[in-house]
């Protein structure tokens, strides 16, 4: 099997029976994994049919795709987003890519919604991961199995995991930056807005440089809200 498309799910009724099913013509090339992290809809259920294994694991997209890393047969890893969809040609794109002297890496990413300013956050999302070699999950990062168990699969972290991962994959290789676009949803732009969540995500990121704890960090993305007090010390933060 020459790749692993691992899906991280939770409560993703509405999204990941769409999502699935715009991977079949894919499964001759690999195998879909769907890991499941509590959901209370019936998730796993719409999975089952779709996938090649659906499996459980506890809550938190790393340790959710690290436990379906640990059962894929692939040679490459693709992590996928439930509400995320692959462009066309993706694996023999990645297969290509990866021939070389790249180990890992992530596709470009459009959002949908109806703002205007998506197609600009989107345009600066690719921008700066380009600059920085940073890939974010809703890129569709993927990467050579032995390179992802060389350095330790994602770290064990409830937010910035991709970021993380980024990070210890940097020590390995450049990423390669696939200008194919991923198609991402832009509801959680729409539900907070747009200048929001720019304003957040740019915080989260400073207070993750400055050692706040992921576990915060969490609480405030989800409920997308800023810290009361915005310079917390790190050693505050646990």
């Amino acid at each position: 099997m020459e790749f692993s498309i691992i899906i991280p799910a939770y409560q993703e009724s509405k999204s990941i029976e769409t999502c699935l099913k715009s991977l079949q013509p894919l499964r001759n090339d690999a195998e879909i994994i769907v890991v499941d992290g509590g959901s209370q809809d019936n998730t796993v259920e719409l999975s089952k049919p779709w996938a090649d294994r659906v499996i459980s694991a506890p809550k938190g997209r790393a340790r959710q795709m690290n436990a379906g890393a640990k059962l894929a047969k692939g040679k490459i890893l693709l992590f996928l987003h439930a509400d995320t969809h692959l462009p066309a040609g993706a694996l023999e794109t990645i297969h290509q890519g990866l021939q070389g002297t790249y180990q890992w890496g992530r596709f470009d990413i459009e959002l949908t919604g109806e703002p205007f300013f998506l197609k600009v956050i989107a345009s600066l999302i690719n921008l700066r991961s380009r600059l920085s070699g940073i890939a974010t999950g809703d890129q569709a990062i993927f990467v050579q199995r032995e390179t992802f168990e060389k350095v330790g699969g994602f770290p064990d972290l409830p937010l910035m995991e991709d970021i993380a991962l980024s990070k210890r994959l940097k020590a390995c290789s450049k990423p390669l930056c696939l200008k194919a676009k991923v198609i991402s949803s832009g509801r959680r732009w729409e539900t907070f807005g747009v200048a929001r969540i720019i304003l957040l995500m740019w915080w989260l990121r400073f207070l993750y440089f400055i050692g706040v704890s992921p576990a915060k960090l969490a609480t405030l993305y989800q409920t997308g809200r800023f810290l009361h007090s915005p310079w917390i010390p790190p050693w505050k933060a646990h």
